[in-house]
């Protein structure tokens, strides 16, 4: 399973944070000579996109591209709209509607997001 990226907008449409958290594996550089012999197939892989709102923060959208089949989705909005009140809400510096700038966030933000995948969900104690 997979969390590819996770998106903070603002009320007015604008990006305040973004994170890519999914790094393609690795390949080894390939070389091909000329007539290449092409085979095209047909992959059904789609991107499940999770969109958020808490009641705490009007306008304010999570946005989470995931794998269809990664569980706990709505567990981890709920964990980063919690992370976000906390490191970036509360921090003196941040201005709302502002880009978010906060190492404190990034850090427990990428935390959550390797929870979410290792565990799939977030218990009420997380």
């Amino acid at each position: 399973m997979a969390i590819f990226s996770v998106y903070v907008v603002n009320k007015a449409g604008g990006l305040i944070y973004q994170l890519d958290s999914y790094a393609p594996r690795a390949e080894a550089e390939k070389t091909f000579s000329y007539p290449l012999d092409l085979l095209l197939k047909l992959h059904d892989e789609r991107v499940l996109v999770a969109f958020g709102q808490r009641d705490g923060i009007r306008g304010i959208k999570f946005v989470v591209l995931a794998d269809p089949r990664q569980a706990g989705i709505d567990s981890l909005l709920r964990k980063i709209y919690e992370i976000y009140s906390d490191f970036a809400l509360k921090n003196p510096f941040y201005s709302l509607e502002m880009p978010i700038r906060c190492e404190l966030f990034d850090q427990n933000l990428k935390l959550a997001l390797e929870v979410a995948e290792k565990a799939g969900t977030f218990g009420p104690g997380s």
